[in-house]
């Protein structure tokens, strides 16, 4: 789902699915190492929604962590559109690898059965960009669109199938448009090119998570990261990954040492780089990752970019969902709950100022 969008018609039907782990701790006291009144006004201020846990790292540590009563530490928290920033991360490792390439066309195989098929242009760069030019509908109207019929009514089925079915609705590379089921087309793209000969629902989920521990959760330190898979085996990787706040913690953590973990290469380096650099299309956004820069429609600022620091960039996803990244600070701020999104700016604001409060670290780059 979109970060910054409301989508009614689905937040009743997955209330439920914000946790997907017993609880092993209820820690409603703040466990910080130092004192952070923007961070306790996360739980104390009603305009801010329900805020269920916050964390704050610097240097590595964690200097703030809370859970509002009923969660804890042990709970995993729905992703929602976190997850395309963890899809990205697997396309990462392949374009590294050599298996893939940001700027040849993109390996789908429904874009060359037919000759001339002007979608078969379209690059891994402008998928990653949200520039594909196909015709999504992400949430508009809610009971209709595109990304909701594709997780929750009649396309569920095969998610891809109704992903790559979508005509060309612009020039690929020349207009931003914001769509879930585009990132569903890159975790498919993995899929395939991690195991090519897999052709059951069973082997498709098996590789990816196969994969998924191998290259990601294992290495950066998330053994709670569990994601869902469509009836046909398809990675829900625009929606679906689910994980502690510690370990999506770890997953900033992880971006802002430029890919290293305990000394070892996770992500190379010239993807962290990637993520950061603004599309043509949309300076507020990344390789599927939001950025703090004004973007190109102003009213739609997925961060603070009034506030600043202008290097803060971000996984975000839907009711207030953040994993926020701060290079200048050497700082990561995780904050998970339920905020409508259509009221959730008093929360992006309220992010800005917890951010700028944490003095700059004197191990920040």
């Amino acid at each position: 789902m979109r970060g910054r969008q409301s989508s009614g018609f689905i937040a009743a039907l997955l209330l439920a699915a914000a946790v997907a782990a017993p609880v092993r701790a209820q820690l409603a006291q703040p466990q910080a190492a130092v004192a952070i009144p923007a961070a306790d006004a996360f739980f104390a201020d009603p305009a801010l929604g329900e805020t269920r846990a916050l964390i704050v790292m610097q240097n590595g540590k964690r200097i703030y962590e809370r859970y509002a009563p009923g969660y804890g530490p042990g709970n995993r928290f729905i992703s929602w559109s976190m997850a395309k920033s963890i899809t990205s991360t697997l396309v990462g490792d392949l374009v590294s690898d050599g298996k893939l390439e940001l700027d040849l066309p993109a390996p789908v195989p429904a874009w060359r059965t037919t000759a001339n098929d002007p979608r078969a242009a379209i690059t891994l760069r402008q998928l990653l960009h949200m520039s594909s030019g196909l015709k999504h509908s992400e949430s508009d109207p809610p009971e209709t669109a595109d990304t909701n019929r594709a997780l929750f009514a009649d396309k569920s089925a095969d998610i891809i199938a109704h992903a790559v079915a979508a005509p060309l609705e612009s020039k690929p590379g020349t207009v931003f448009e914001y769509s879930t089921l585009t990132t569903h087309i890159l975790a498919d793209i993995v899929g395939r090119t991690i195991a090519p000969d897999a052709t059951t629902p069973a082997a498709r989920r098996r590789a990816m998570r196969d994969f998924i521990s191998a290259r990601l959760s294992g290495p950066a330190g998330m053994p709670s990261l569990l994601c869902e898979y469509d009836p046909q085996g398809h990675l829900l990787g625009g929606s679906f990954c689910h994980a502690s706040a510690r370990d999506w913690g770890n997953f900033g953590q992880l971006y802002l040492n430029k890919g290293v973990v305990a000394g070892r290469q996770v992500v190379s380096p010239a993807w962290v780089a990637f993520v950061q650099t603004p599309a043509p299309t949309n300076a507020g956004y990344g390789g599927q990752f939001w950025l703090n820069r004004v973007p190109t429609k102003p009213h739609e600022t997925a961060l603070f970019a009034d506030q600043g620091p202008a290097d803060a960039y971000a996984a975000i996803g839907h009711l207030g969902q953040y994993v926020i990244i701060v290079p200048s600070k050497n700082l990561v701020v995780v904050r998970l709950g339920k905020t409508q999104d259509d009221v959730l700016n008093p929360v992006k604001v309220a992010l800005g100022r917890l951010v700028n409060s944490v003095p700059n670290s004197v191990s920040a780059p």
